[in-house]
């Protein structure tokens, strides 16, 4: 039996002999439920932890101590999230060895917080390959192109896992690191053998941190080797006709090259998340705390500037101080500043950059 399963079967069988399931016992097993569907430990261990402690409160000393053993056991042993299986790429392992990491992400697209207008574009494309059969039949094909851009920390790379998992395909990771090379015409190559990879191998292929190859042919700071690696991205695109996905995401959208949009069959811009989408992070974030006393004006400016990233920890940051403290309701106090907190790293990434000058 697994940690998780162990865990999980721990707490019900207690509950059970204790003859009933009080509502926030019964909202942590929904959460602890999400959380394994969706392959997210941090968020497992979280609401593992926040049993553990709710059952303190009850007195049931004996089921927290275990618990906690339990998600102590869950973390020494965890292993690397849709890795388990492998990815049946028909390539020689050594054309594609250090270019391509390989997983099956379980990922729904129920488990993000997203604008209505990004989810409804991910929906269509999601759609699309579903019934990619009956778009065929028509002399139609489902979108395949797809560029993604906006702030760090806003769910472009997650979008990508989102897609494999929503059409159950391998999410491959191309590495730019060995990619990208000095060498006049390695870069073309090592593309050629991607894209051959992406014709015999049909699933998810992610080309994150894009601007690295998809800047600017103009750029007064160019040199001669990134246009030729652009021109060779830019027909391999065109020419690519196999039915995998191809996701570039990029930070910078300013930096990218004018010619690189009109190759996608879609561009999707992602932004901050406003007051109103703030909250739904932290409420689904923290769904199995209580957020009665949570004054949301105040969070919301709290929250302002943060991705959906910074939120998300600045959630776990608060989740771990009512956790210790053994409390059910998550403080105003505590949200707030862990917001705040997340907030003042920016200036300190800042300065790391500034200094590297």
């Amino acid at each position: 039996m697994s940690v998780r399963a162990e865990c999980l079967g721990r707490s019900i069988h207690v509950r059970r002999k204790l003859g009933e399931f009080s509502v926030a016992t019964a909202e942590h097993l929904k959460a602890l439920l999400r959380s394994h569907t969706s392959g997210d430990d941090d968020l497992f261990r979280s609401v593992a932890l926040q049993i553990a402690a709710y059952e303190a409160t009850k007195g049931n000393d004996r089921l927290a101590a275990e618990l906690r053993d339990l998600v102590g056991r869950a973390k020494r042993g965890q292993q690397p999230t849709g890795s388990p299986r492998a990815v049946p790429i028909t390539r020689p392992v050594g054309e594609l060895a250090g270019l391509i990491t390989a997983s099956y992400p379980s990922l729904r697209l129920a488990d993000m917080v997203l604008s209505e207008s990004v989810k409804s574009r991910i929906e269509e494309i999601i759609l699309q390959h579903r019934q990619c059969d009956l778009l065929r039949s028509h002399g139609l094909s489902p979108k395949r192109k797809i560029l993604l851009v906006g702030p760090p920390g806003c769910g472009k790379t997650m979008t990508a896992s989102v897609l494999a998992g929503e059409c159950k395909l391998p999410l491959l990771f191309i590495q730019l690191h060995s990619l990208i090379t000095k060498y006049m015409g390695e870069t073309a190559a090592k593309l050629n053998v991607i894209f051959g990879a992406m014709a015999e191998t049909k699933g998810v292929y992610l080309f994150d941190e894009f601007d690295a190859i998809g800047s600017d042919r103009g750029a007064n700071n160019d040199v001669g080797e990134i246009r030729r690696v652009l021109n060779s991205f830019l027909q391999f695109l065109e020419r690519d006709d196999s039915e995998s996905i191809i996701v570039a995401a990029t930070n910078f959208v300013g930096m990218l090259d004018g010619a690189l949009f009109r190759r996608f069959d879609d561009v999707i811009a992602y932004e901050l998340p406003d007051k109103i989408l703030a909250r739904r992070l932290i409420e689904n974030r923290l769904s199995t705390f209580d957020l009665n006393i949570v004054s949301w004006a105040e969070i919301g400016l709290a929250a302002s500037g943060l991705s959906h990233a910074e939120v998300a920890r600045a959630c776990d940051d608060a989740a771990r101080g009512a956790v210790l403290t053994n409390e059910t309701a998550i403080s105003n106090d505590g949200l707030s500043k862990a917001l705040k907190n997340r907030s003042g790293m920016r200036p300190i990434r800042r300065l790391k950059k500034s200094s590297k000058k």
